[in-house]
C-alpha cells in the first residue's frame, strides 16, 4: 500500500476539509535519521544504540542528514522549525481555473 508523502488539510473559506497527497512517479524526499544525542550513532528501532549497546529514550534523539557513510549533518528541531513552510499543513485554495484551461495531458 502507498504511504502519504504529506498529510494535512485544504482550506476553502471557513471550509476546512482533512487531506493526503501521494507521490504519482517519484519521490524527492530528504529521509533524516535519528540519531544518539551522546555519541552521535543512526538508531535503530526500537531505539536502540549499537555503540552504546542500549535502549535510549526519546529524549535522548535528534535528527541527522547522512552525507557520507556514518558521517552526519545533525539538524536541530528549532532548525526544521524554520525552514518549514507555512502551508506544511494547510493548503489554501486561492483560485480556480476553467476546465478549458487545463491541459488534459
Amino acid at each position: 500500500m502507498a504511504h502519504s508523502v504529506w498529510k494535512g488539510s485544504l482550506s476553502f473559506g471557513l471550509l476546512t476539509i482533512p487531506n493526503r497527497l501521494f507521490t504519482a512517479a517519484r519521490s524527492e524526499r530528504m529521509n533524516l535519521h535519528q540519531i544518539h544525542q551522546k555519541c552521535k550513532t543512526r538508531l535503530r528501532q526500537p531505539l536502540y544504540c549499537p555503540t552504546w549497546e542500549r535502549n535510549v529514550e526519546r529524549s535522548e534523539v535528534i535528527r541527522g542528514y547522512e552525507h557520507d557513510d556514518s558521517q552526519y549533518v545533525l539538524v536541530e528541531d528549532e532548525e526544521r522549525k524554520k525552514i518549514t513552510p507555512r502551508s506544511e499543513r494547510t493548503m489554501e485554495i486561492v483560485a480556480f481555473v476553467k476546465e478549458e484551461q487545463i491541459d488534459p495531458i
